[in-house]
């Protein structure tokens, strides 16, 4: 068993709105592989795609095993594929208008609303070319969880170490909501209680622009986070942005333009307004709900102890132990009518009571007792009677 701690995230000062991020066609216009790497071993794009795929479906095999199988075997003799080598494609890979200034921008916007905004990339992409972009160079993603290779003691990438795929996307969400951000963190599937969570759904706002992405935004919108969808700002095409909307897959959608001032810059910035307000009143609510939980606590503990009382005095067997017991008694002040016919009761029937009726210290405790009786029973009149015989 691995000894390894995990470092993990623990729940802010100020809300937290975490950005989720598909890469290829999200972030940037064509697939990251299509930027270079298919080129440099002889390929044509199309064909390594149908051969990829073609691999996969004549093996049973993953469509991302597929093509991260044939990114190795296609480099053998032609390029070393090593990390240095696929970052150094990551760097060459085109990003839509606005995205290079985008991350810190909306991290700026956020914290002069009182909201603290993180980015992360979730993508069948490969993790090594991604980490060679020039925004992922400049630490701008809190974390980024996508395909990548298992290298050896010489650097060459031998196997795959991670497959992300568009089903098993959505345990990133559950690992951001909870701050459990490690993908080999078991305490992925512990319970937090809702006020504790760092990232609620609520907060997550997921950028996407394909069926790949249905799954995550599915979760978000389910939940009560964002969803939205980004077609090519020079196609214009739209047709898959509707068919997501149709579907009810994302609540909103806008052109992969991250400029300032664009729909897309709008529409984050109005969630992030919106989440503002929202956490406010998220805050009152918990602060609330605390309150009545401590004040249940105690009120079932002065239960507890009034129960507790009730039976010691029903079974005193001496005129010491019943002052003891009253004077603890005294220090309650809420009795309801059960309890104090209980107590009438009791006075009448155990003569360790009974008999003591005229000490100050009794007769006290039963006085204050009747005066909060609306009506007196038979019991309470005795007692009464009892306790007034020395006036």
């Amino acid at each position: 068993m691995s000894k390894k701690q995990f470092e993990r995230k623990t729940k802010e000062d100020m809300p937290v709105v975490a950005i989720c991020y598909d890469f290829d066609k999200t972030l940037s216009p064509d697939d990251m592989q299509a930027q270079g790497y298919i080129q440099s071993v002889g390929y044509n794009i199309a064909d390594f795609w149908t051969e990829s795929n073609q691999l996969a479906e004549e093996n049973d095999m993953d469509q991302n095993l597929a093509y991260m199988y044939k990114m190795i075997q296609e480099a053998e003799g032609t390029l070393v594929f090593n990390k240095k080598t696929l970052n150094e494609y990551g760097s060459k890979v085109g990003l839509f208008p606005g995205v290079k200034e985008w991350f810190e921008r909306i991290r700026e916007y956020g914290k002069n609303k009182g909201v603290l905004i993180e980015h992360y990339i979730i993508s069948s992409g490969l993790k090594e070319m991604i980490e060679g972009t020039i925004v992922a160079k400049e630490g701008v993603f809190e974390k980024i969880y996508a395909s990548s290779f298992y290298f050896n003691d010489r650097g060459v990438a031998k196997w795959p170490a991670q497959v992300v795929n568009y089903t098993n996307k959505t345990q990133f969400l559950f690992r951001i909501e909870k701050g459990v951000l490690d993908i080999n963190d078991q305490g992925v599937n512990d319970y937090f209680p809702p006020e504790e969570v760092r990232v609620p759904f609520r907060n997550m706002v997921y950028i996407g622009d394909s069926d790949t992405d249905i799954p995550c935004m599915k979760l978000v919108n389910s939940y009560g986070g964002h969803s939205i969808g980004v077609f090519n700002v020079e196609t214009q095409d739209k047709t898959k942005v509707h068919k997501m909307m149709r579907d009810n897959r994302i609540r909103y959608y806008a052109p992969a333009d991250y400029s300032e001032g664009t729909d897309l810059d709008i529409l984050v910035k109005t969630i992030i307004d919106r989440t503002a307000t929202n956490e406010a009143l998220e805050t009152i609510h918990y602060r609330n709900k605390k309150e009545y939980l401590e004040a249940d606590k105690l009120n079932n503990e002065e239960e507890k102890k009034k129960t507790n009382l009730i039976l010691a005095l029903d079974n005193s067997t001496n005129f010491a132990n019943t002052h003891t017991i009253i004077q603890d008694l005294n220090e309650c002040d809420h009795w309801t009518k059960d309890e104090s016919e209980l107590l009438m009761d009791i006075a009448v029937r155990n003569s360790q009571v009974y008999c003591i009726l005229g000490d100050i210290d009794v007769k006290l405790f039963y006085d204050k007792l009747l005066k909060k009786m609306s009506s007196l029973s038979e019991n309470a009149n005795i007692v009464k009677r009892e306790i007034e015989k020395d006036k």
